[in-house]
């Protein structure tokens, strides 16, 4: 079942039974911290990435269509999309650390 959501084992425990970086959900502060060190590494993962994919698009523009700039363009795009997402990620990042959860 894609959306099956156990019952919690405390019905009157208020989060939400799929929620796992609530407070008191049973990770230890190590393991909390692993998980944050792993959301902040993804950074670091999303430039490269969208810029090969980036290049990719351009580069088959420029062969399908016998063109020149496509890849440069495409490169282009990548990076600013990797940088968008780089950036909403580190602000999600910042806010999950000081404390608010908020997006």
């Amino acid at each position: 079942m894609p959306y099956h959501r156990p019952i919690p084992p405390n019905p009157e425990d208020k989060r939400a039974a799929g929620s796992q970086d609530a407070p008191g959900s049973g990770r230890t502060p190590s393991v909390h911290s692993l998980v944050q060190a792993e959301q902040i590494m993804q950074i670091a993962f999303v430039l490269p990435c969208a810029l090969v994919v980036g290049w990719g698009m351009g580069w088959c523009v420029d062969h399908f269509l016998h063109t020149h700039w496509a890849t440069i363009v495409g490169m282009m795009l990548g990076i600013v999309a990797g940088m968008v997402s780089a950036i909403r990620m580190a602000m999600v990042a910042m806010n999950s650390v000081s404390g608010k959860g908020e997006k």
